[in-house]
């Protein structure tokens, strides 16, 4: 399986800041916004990975990643998106990379608490078709919305006004071989973008999707209020690490003081 990173727009609900720098180079705590999807990938096995991105910081992306191999990788691959046509569209530039194979896409402003392997896994078992991820969250109007009959999804409202479900479709999408053909059919939505969502209703209408409930946190970083949410999410995963290790590094010290007394007093 491939991976694609959709980091192209113009960020434009994060101005000023995205007036001098692409949204996905922004810091999310200790890393550039970028590190966090890519690394998502890597963590769910996926090692030949292309990022598509666009507008005037294009050549910052290789100056940060260069190959990939702080993320122990021995190749990355870049595709360049003129224009602002939306994620579809900026889906469409991975057709030559993917070759038929199976992808995994994930939007650069993406950031999970735990990986996507299991996932993966699910979908590589999958004949054809595609498989989303949902995440319950509280502002379900700010994202595409499943629609259940039961517990199917019959299709997915972008940006509904009156969310359906308390769900949202989140940024990571697993997808078969005919996904291009299917963005090939798109028109441009009300937005005059070519919308995942359409994509996604596409799968549905076949009855060829399926979907995973993800566990731990999530978020998206591309306004003011949900970069700070990532930012704090990724500090206090950090700050437990580092809690978990000092405890591990005490509770060493502790079994080494223990074993050198009872020795010495076997000595006496």
């Amino acid at each position: 399986m491939k991976g694609v990173i959709l980091a192209g727009g113009s960020g434009s609900r994060l101005h000023p800041l995205t007036r001098v720098t692409n949204k996905h180079l922004l810091p999310v705590y200790d890393k550039p916004m970028l590190y966090y999807p890519l690394q998502t990938l890597v963590d769910a096995g996926i090692q030949d990975i292309l990022i598509v991105t666009g507008g005037n910081n294009a050549g910052d992306f290789l100056r940060l990643l260069r190959n990939g191999k702080d993320f122990g990788l021995q190749q990355l691959h870049f595709a360049y998106q003129e224009g602002e046509g939306g994620i579809a569209d900026a889906l469409r530039l991975a057709e030559p990379f993917a070759a038929g194979e199976k992808i995994c896409v994930i939007l650069g402003d993406n950031i999970l608490e735990k990986n996507v392997q299991g996932a993966r896994e699910k979908f590589e078992r999958q004949n054809e078709g595609a498989l989303i991820l949902l995440k319950e969250v509280p502002d379900p109007e700010r994202f595409g919305v499943p629609v259940f009959d039961g517990k199917r999804i019959v299709r997915i409202e972008e940006k509904p006004k009156v969310p359906a479900s308390l769900y949202a479709v989140i940024g990571v999408y697993f997808y078969d071989g005919t996904v291009f053909d299917r963005v090939r059919t798109l028109r441009p939505s009300g937005r005059g973008e070519f919308e995942i969502t359409d994509v996604n209703n596409s799968y549905l209408y076949k009855e060829q999707m399926q979907y995973e409930i993800i566990e731990g946190g999530w978020t998206d970083a591309g306004t003011f209020e949900s970069l700070w949410r990532a930012t704090k999410m990724v500090r206090e995963k950090v700050l437990l690490a580092e809690e978990e290790r000092l405890a591990a590094a005490r509770y060493q010290e502790k079994r080494k003081t223990i074993r050198a007394g009872v020795g010495a007093a076997t000595n006496i």
